[in-house]
C-alpha cells in the first residue's frame, strides 16, 4: 500500500510521462528522507520541503528526456553534482545507465556514496576531485558519452569544465535556469575552441509551475585541445571569449 509521499512521487513523474516501479518510488522516498536528514548537519540543498524537492530536484533532473534519452549502458558524467542532481534521479529511472558523479567537496561525495549504497545502485560511483584536474586523467578524459551539469556557472566556463570529458560524437547537456540567449552567444567561441557545436536547445517549464528550464545539446565534433581545461579557477575567472 502506497503512502502519501509515494503517491505524490508517482503522480509527479506521470506528469512527464514516466511510470515508476514501486521500487523506484521507494528509492526516491528514501533519497528524500536521507537528504533532509543529512542536510541538518551539512549544506546539501536550500530546498527541503517534500513537494518542492520532488519537483525542483527529482522531476527537474529528468527533464533532459525532452532533448535526449539516456541509452542503456551509456556512460555519463554528472559534473558538480552536489547532492546528486541530476545524476542520482537519472540513475534511479534508468538503472542500466553507467554513471560517475563528480564533486569537489569530499563531504558531499561521502554523502553520495552512502546514498548509492543505501539505494542499492550499481554501475555508479561518486568521485572527489576538481574538474580541471580530473579532466587531465586518461581514465576520464574524452571517455563519456554525455556530460550533464546543473552547476551554476556561465556557459563558457561550464563548457571548459565539461567538454574535455566528452568523447568525440558524445554530448554535453547543461541545465540552465534563466533566459540564456546572450550567454549562449557569448559561449559560442568557447564551445567551438573546445571541440563542440551547439546542436539543439529546449525551453520548457516544470509541470504545474512557472519554473523555467533551458537545456542545451552541445555535440563534441573534435578532440579538445590539450591545454584545456586551464588550471584551477581560471575558467571561471577568465572565460574563453
Amino acid at each position: 500500500m502506497e503512502n502519501e509521499k509515494q503517491s505524490y512521487i508517482k503522480e509527479a513523474f506521470q506528469k512527464i510521462q514516466i511510470e515508476l516501479t514501486s521500487e523506484q518510488v521507494c528509492q526516491f522516498e528514501q533519497y528524500y528522507e536521507y537528504l533532509v536528514k543529512k542536510n541538518e548537519v551539512m549544506n546539501l540543498t536550500a530546498i527541503t520541503e517534500f513537494q518542492e524537492v520532488v519537483q525542483k530536484h527529482f522531476v527537474d533532473s529528468l527533464m533532459i528526456r525532452e532533448l535526449l534519452e539516456p541509452e542503456s549502458g551509456a556512460y555519463w558524467l554528472d559534473l558538480g553534482t552536489g547532492a546528486g542532481f541530476p545524476g542520482i534521479p537519472l540513475k534511479i529511472v534508468y538503472p542500466k545507465l553507467r554513471l560517475v558523479l563528480l564533486d569537489s567537496l569530499n563531504k558531499r561525495v561521502k554523502f553520495l556514496q552512502e546514498v548509492i549504497e543505501m539505494l542499492g545502485l550499481k554501475d555508479i560511483e561518486a568521485v572527489h576531485g576538481r574538474a580541471e584536474e580530473m579532466a587531465r586523467k586518461p581514465e576520464y578524459r574524452e571517455k563519456f558519452d554525455c556530460c550533464v551539469s546543473r552547476a551554476v556557472a556561465n556557459l563558457s566556463s561550464l563548457s571548459e569544465y565539461c567538454l574535455p570529458f566528452v568523447r568525440v560524437n558524445g554530448c554535453f547537456v547543461p541545465y540552465k535556469s534563466e533566459k540564456i540567449q546572450e550567454e549562449r552567444k557569448d559561449a559560442e567561441k568557447a564551445v567551438q575552441i573546445l571541440g563542440g557545436k551547439i546542436e539543439g536547445q529546449k525551453e520548457l517549464y516544470l509541470p504545474d509551475s512557472d519554473i523555467y528550464r533551458c537545456l542545451l545539446l552541445i555535440r563534441k565534433e573534435k578532440p579538445t585541445p590539450k591545454k584545456y581545461p586551464r588550471k584551477a579557477g581560471t575558467p571561471t575567472k577568465e572565460p574563453i571569449r
